[in-house]
């Protein structure tokens, strides 16, 4: 019983420890993102992307990449691009810059990894738009489009305010619409993160590395990091099928891509397992609602296909200039020193003090919107996101609560 209470806490100071590293690197993410969405508004993004061309893929990819990471609002968001008539080939792009090629994605991934994986996150990014932008035209699938567009209805669409970017920032109400684009990101990702966090720092207490050895080849064998090609692939396939049931969105899922990597990993899997945000089962089920089982499984295959291939061509890139990442690169759970005072703890403050500012401009808009004031029916899959939130935020309390537990006993 004492070594499951140890364990419990080692769990917990993990989880929160992990969490306190990364959130200055969250809130100046979600800020500059939060300040962009302002700036440039959705009618901007459908007006060029009608077109399956090179312009309309590149346009689709900066879009997403300076749009929300939240996979959710991404999944929304390029269902109303579609529907307005954007290709599917600058559609999905969006899609993938959105949910790959964020800001703070890159910024969080540099705090728990290390600059290999901030790098194949990028590029990786970008071939994954490629390889699926290529896969589109190889395939021509034009009575797919065709069906998807029929099922989708049309809704009208709100206006956006015409203000400069200059009036926007200098503004008491540029600066509220900024504190709701802040908070809403928040709000859509909090409890993504809070059981990402949670399970991290649970598998780095109680899941032995005897458990990544048998469910990734290669693991444990003496070269980790470049095991050979038939574990490197099969760690590439394997991890978006071990990420399809965690239903994490891609904040939450990179502490636990760093335990898998200081667990063993290569390279090639933990890129795969951070790239499968898309492929989790919640994300299957909204597309399939929005555009049809054929559809959704079609991008299903066009996104692990793209992962696959992207993981391990990265892997064997950064191999031939032998600039493959070793495990003690990547954040251990055994580093302790979570909360001392250095660098990342003032940042923290700071930020804390942003987030505070901002939520003063968040409670004057919420108070002068009060009478359009309204609540919604939670989705089953809210429902059961907010139950295993608070099972974290308890399983958390506990942990800390073990020391006291034990000399009270």
């Amino acid at each position: 019983m004492t070594d499951f209470l140890t364990q419990w806490h080692s769990a917990a100071l993990t989880s929160i420890g992990f969490f306190w590293m990364a959130l200055w690197a969250f809130i100046l993410g979600y800020f500059v993102s939060s300040v962009i969405q302002v700036l440039v508004t959705r009618q901007q993004m459908q007006q060029v992307m009608g077109e399956d061309g090179p312009k309309s893929m590149l346009l689709g990819t900066f879009f997403g990449f300076i749009s929300s990471s939240c996979s959710f609002s991404a999944l929304a968001t390029t269902k109303t691009l579609f529907k307005k008539g954007a290709g599917l080939a600058p559609s999905m792009a969006f899609l993938l810059a959105s949910t790959n090629l964020v800001i703070e994605l890159g910024m969080v991934i540099a705090v728990f990894l290390s600059w290999q994986f901030v790098f194949g996150e990028y590029v990786g990014g970008i071939l994954l738009i490629l390889i699926c932008w290529l896969l589109i035209k190889l395939t021509r699938p034009k009575r797919l489009i065709e069906q998807a567009r029929q099922r989708l209805d049309e809704q009208n669409e709100q206006q956006n305010d015409k203000a400069s970017a200059k009036e926007t920032l200098t503004s008491q109400k540029g600066w509220q619409k900024i504190s709701m684009k802040y908070y809403m990101e928040w709000q859509m990702v909090w409890k993504d993160v809070l059981i990402g966090f949670t399970v991290a720092g649970i598998i780095s207490a109680f899941v032995p590395t005897s458990f990544f050895e048998a469910l990734f080849i290669g693991v444990g064998s003496d070269n980790q990091a470049n095991p050979g090609f038939l574990a490197v692939l099969t760690q590439a396939i394997i991890a978006p099928f071990a990420a399809f049931f965690t239903f994490i969105g891609s904040m939450g899922n990179i502490p636990l891509a760093a335990v898998l990597f200081n667990q063993g990993v290569a390279f090639a899997g933990v890129m795969a397992f951070i790239f499968s945000d898309l492929v989790v089962l919640p994300v299957l089920r909204i597309n399939a609602k929005y555009y049809g089982w054929k559809m959704a499984l079609y991008q299903l295959s066009l996104m692990l296909t793209a992962i696959i291939v992207c993981a391990v061509g990265m892997h064997y890139a950064l191999l031939a200039f032998d600039a493959l990442p070793s495990s003690g690169d990547a954040m251990s759970p055994e580093q302790r020193e979570f909360f001392k005072l250095n660098y990342q703890f003032y940042l923290n403050i700071a930020f804390l003090v942003v987030t505070t500012v901002l939520g003063y401009f968040y409670w004057q808009h919420k108070k002068a919107m009060n009478d359009r004031g309204g609540s919604s029916e939670m989705s089953l899959q809210d429902k059961i996101m907010l139950s295993l939130s608070l099972l974290s935020v308890l399983w958390l309390l506990g942990g800390l609560a073990v020391p006291t537990l034990i000399l009270t006993s």
